[in-house]
């Protein structure tokens, strides 16, 4: 089992724990909107587009509010079976590279969204492919108004997601993912101009409505609070 299929099977177990009204760090969505944004991107091709296009956004949402309306059992039972036969994240190579942030994202953005959390261990495997994915950071953080240096402090080297000046580093003891995503309550690292420090998260996340768009720009890692 990928790590990514792993994190799948821990987020649906959350969902059951939760229920589908619980509140979640991806701006006024609950579980339920989580679960059917999930649902969309690899069940419904038509849809899915609307998630990263702007301008095809309209139909996503309304698309995503329909599955959103389902039986919540049957939300979490497609969350945790995948994609149908026909989808190319069935293949393992493609699963670690199109699902395993998604995954751990969306699995941290529930375990946070609610008012009691603590920091969990993570899989050695899965910390392994978090990593990687931190090289792809680059693209979500181009339009950043500073440089973004990713430092994990578990002896991994550095990533320098954007070069420019000034420039702002990025420390924390798990993977550094959370700057090119759009998450603040709960804060697991830290990033201030010009020097390092632990325990920071990005300002605004989505909303409904916009919210299918959840791995905007890193350009709010300049604002981050501390």
């Amino acid at each position: 089992m990928t790590p990514a299929r792993a994190e799948r099977q821990l987020l649906a177990d959350t969902f059951v724990a939760v229920g589908p009204d619980a509140p979640t760090l991806c701006g006024d969505w609950t579980t339920r909107d989580l679960a059917a944004h999930l649902i969309v991107r690899e069940r419904r091709p038509d849809a899915a587009p609307g998630i990263l296009v702007k301008r095809l956004a309209g139909y996503t949402d309304k698309v995503q509010a329909g599955v959103a309306a389902g039986a919540w059992d049957e939300l979490v039972e497609q969350v945790r079976t995948g994609p149908p036969a026909w989808s190319p994240t069935r293949i393992d190579a493609i699963d670690r590279q199109m699902n395993t942030t998604e995954f751990f994202v969306h699995h941290e953005d529930v375990l946070r969204g609610g008012e009691s959390w603590s920091v969990r261990e993570l899989d050695p495997a899965l910390v392994d492919d978090l990593y990687s994915a931190l090289g792809r950071a680059k693209l979500l953080v181009r339009k950043s108004p500073v440089g973004i240096v990713l430092e994990p402090t578990d002896g991994r080297p550095p990533i320098t997601a954007k070069s420019a000046s000034p420039s702002i580093t990025v420390r924390g003891p798990r993977p550094v993912i959370w700057p090119s995503t759009s998450r603040r309550k709960h804060r697991s690292m830290r990033s201030t101009p010009a020097r390092c420090c632990e325990h920071a998260r990005p300002p605004n996340p989505p909303r409904r409505g916009s919210g299918s768009r959840l791995a905007s720009s890193a350009s709010d890692a300049a604002g981050m609070q501390l």
